[in-house]
């Protein structure tokens, strides 16, 4: 019964191998063919980029004085539309705010410019006291020196 299995197995071993190289052989001759097939599609792809810019380069060369200024122009246009757009935006929220702000209907930042507001009139107050002290001491100053 053991020699029934050795043989067997020795004898599905030998049936394996041949499957096994042809699988190996299938496997290599795919990925010879899906290789080739990619290389030469690279290359005729590298062929015709070098061709079209072969024909290309005179064209845009005669061109350029007229197309790169051309461009700076349109990119400056389009810079100043999307910058004038911007402004006008900016611009609306503004007078929105300040529309509300003036109307009583406090809005967003509103505490904050009040308390600058206060702050900033309360600093002119003490520079403006300052100012009349100095002004006091300067003119009293001078009249006991004379």
């Amino acid at each position: 019964m053991a020699d029934q299995r050795q043989q067997y197995q020795l004898h599905g071993q030998q049936h394996q191998q041949p499957q096994q190289r042809t699988k190996q052989v299938v496997k290599a001759a795919t990925v010879v063919t899906a290789g080739g097939s990619l290389l030469v599609l690279s290359a005729l792809t590298l062929a015709g980029t070098v061709i079209i810019l072969t024909l290309a380069t005179p064209p845009l060369v005669l061109c350029s004085p007229v197309l790169v200024p051309a461009a700076i122009t349109i990119c400056l246009i389009l810079t100043g539309f999307v910058a004038s757009g911007g402004f006008g935006v900016a611009a609306v929220t503004v007078f929105s705010w300040m529309y509300r702000y003036l109307t009583g209907k406090h809005p967003p930042g509103a505490d904050q410019l009040d308390q600058a507001r206060r702050k900033l009139a309360s600093t002119a107050r003490d520079m403006k006291d300052r100012a009349e002290q100095f002004g006091q001491q300067h003119i009293t100053g001078s009249q006991q020196s004379s």
